[in-house]
């Protein structure tokens, strides 16, 4: 958004250190980024990287707002605020599978012209997946996500758990659901539980799940993004969800686990993040491991999640064209590198990783995680509706996964209606304000 420079554009000269310069209204443009409020090493990131743009650009000026998180839905209803009121930033920062959304109600730009095939290409094929909707691009990330299989060794050992053949794994020879709930079964103590399934009773359900379902056969969405039914309540999806709701009914997980769960020791092994492994390496007192996400027995079709926040240029933008060239800056190798370095995430572009500052990556469990987004990542579903979807199913599973705690055995008949209501919900939604 074009604005005057006056005391804005002091403000913003004076939070970047780059020297006063007058400039006269007709010359600059100044541009706003929104995105989540993040830890000091990406703070500071931000604040070099702005300031070394505006120095080098002074016609483009461009400053961020860093929005709280602290309660999840901070963000997202600022943003939504925005929208009703015509005041969105220039540059907005989405969660992966939130930019179908924003795409399809006109609320963020396509930005190909900015982007190309050549371009895109360095990038690894799940980041521009979850960014396109519709045959267009409309958001690009700097980095993404995604989740594996920890293991505490010392448990393991102590269980009578081969942890040499765990970690001897290949992608091509991932540990099946079977294997999973064997270790689990046998790792179960008075001490501790023998896995950790459940990320958080929102969104980190249909992420981290997601790949089980894929590997049985069915995703949770048609892959058109218009329907649900026959697909998140098929025999596959009541199949995989019962597997997991086992796990609970069999106290080998907890519906309710406690912070850090597997870092604190409580927990033997856990489906965890790609950003677990920075928080492990400094502060695990004893000997972990990790290897690929399991698989299911029959199909061993092998998949893993990914998604990460991602820049998308909004409607309410009076220069695109500068807001694209500026995305093209910063999502260039080096600035990719050093903010995924900084965020100790996996980087989205391939060339990154020839950068000294993602050096981290080339080996162990780091290595690892980038194996998997280069070989087996499946965004979440790309739907409008998604948001909507998130929400049922996160609400499905805490019932069905809390069923199965207090009955101490899973109920197919109570998952299948779960799931039904799932299908039904998003069905109405997508019908409602999607279909043609």
């Amino acid at each position: 958004m074009k604005k005057s420079v006056s005391f804005a554009m002091a403000l913003t000269l004076a939070l970047t250190a780059v020297p006063a310069t007058v400039w006269a209204d007709d010359e600059v443009t100044t541009l706003t980024i929104w995105s989540p409020s993040d830890r000091e090493a990406i703070e500071e990131w931000w604040t070099e990287k702005l300031a070394e743009w505006n120095e080098e650009h002074p016609e483009i000026q461009v400053s961020r707002e860093a929005i709280d998180r602290s309660d999840s839905y901070a963000y997202d209803n600022k943003i939504a605020t925005a929208v009703t009121s015509n005041d969105l930033p220039d540059i907005f920062y989405v969660d992966g599978p939130q930019v179908s959304y924003y795409a399809a109600n006109g609320i963020s730009v396509p930005l190909d012209d900015y982007f190309t095939e050549d371009d895109l290409s360095d990038f690894v094929p799940s980041t521009v997946a979850q960014c396109t909707y519709d045959g267009q691009l409309y958001a690009i990330g700097a980095t993404e996500s995604s989740v594996a299989f920890f293991y505490n060794k010392d448990y393991l050992t102590e269980c009578g758990v081969d942890v040499e053949d765990l970690d001897s794994r290949t992608l091509e020879n991932p540990i099946t659901w079977a294997e999973m709930a064997e270790i689990a079964e046998k790792c179960t103590t008075d001490s501790y539980v023998g896995t950790h399934i459940i990320m958080d009773h929102g969104e980190g359900l249909p992420y981290a799940l997601e790949p089980m379902y894929l590997s049985a056969g069915k995703d949770y969405i048609s892959e058109d993004g218009a329907e649900a039914e026959g697909y998140v309540n098929s025999e596959e999806a009541v199949t995989t969800t019962a597997y997991l709701a086992d796990l609970i009914a069999k106290g080998y997980a907890n519906i309710d686990p406690i912070d850090d769960e597997f870092l604190n020791g409580a927990c033997a092994t856990m489906l965890g993040g790609s950003w677990e492994v920075a928080t492990l390496e400094a502060n695990a007192d004893f000997e972990w491991g990790v290897t690929y996400y399991p698989v299911n027995d029959d199909t061993k079709e092998a998949v893993s999640p990914c998604g990460d926040w991602s820049a998308a240029i909004s409607k309410d933008c009076e220069n695109v064209e500068a807001a694209g060239e500026f995305l093209q800056w910063l999502m260039s190798t080096d600035n990719v590198a050093t903010y995924a370095a900084a965020i100790a995430k996996p980087a989205a572009r391939s060339s990154a990783y020839d950068n000294e500052a993602m050096a981290d990556y080339n080996d162990g469990a780091r290595a690892l995680f980038v194996e998997q987004l280069e070989n087996t990542a499946v965004p979440r579903p790309r739907t409008p509706s998604y948001a909507t979807f998130s929400s049922a199913y996160a609400e499905a599973m805490t019932n069905i996964l809390s069923d199965a705690a207090t009955a101490e055995e899973v109920d197919t008949d109570y998952v299948q209606s779960e799931l039904d209501t799932v299908a039904e919900t998003f069905t109405e939604d997508y019908e409602t304000y999607y279909a043609e």
